[in-house]
């Protein structure tokens, strides 16, 4: 089994935009866990990182995408990042099928931000960096 992008949805309410990503790979949650929510992790597939606190109300510095607080975080399972500039940037993975996750997405900013193909980019990153 391969990763995949499977559906996208961009949403726009006022001046913020929402962007919802599935993605589908084939590794285990606590596989793909450390490429979501380590400064490593996200450093090699998504952006540099300069700072990564990995705990709720922890600093997060993502190169690009903004400095902020992490303002969700459930080990293995949740990791969610708000910066200024680049509003909210949330990773939830859930189990697919016996060895699989699916990792869904949402990025909400308001103005200018990281388009859907930006991310969809990424991704296949973030797949290739898996297989």
């Amino acid at each position: 089994m391969s990763g995949s992008i499977e559906q996208g949805m961009s949403q726009t309410h006022g001046n913020t935009h929402i962007l919802h990503l599935l993605v589908r790979l084939p590794r285990s949650m606590e596989d793909i866990w450390p490429a979501l929510a380590t400064a490593e992790g996200l450093t090699g597939w998504c952006t540099p990182v300069d700072v990564l606190e990995p705990r709720l109300d922890g600093t997060v510095a993502l190169r690009g995408l903004g400095a902020g607080r992490i303002t969700a975080w459930d080990v293995d399972r949740v990791a969610e990042y708000t910066v200024e500039g680049g509003g909210r940037i949330r990773f939830h993975l859930e189990r697919d099928g016996e060895n699989g996750s699916a990792l869904r997405f949402t990025h909400e900013f308001q103005g200018e931000g990281a388009t859907e193909t930006d991310w969809r980019e990424r991704f296949e990153r973030l797949i290739t960096l898996l297989s």
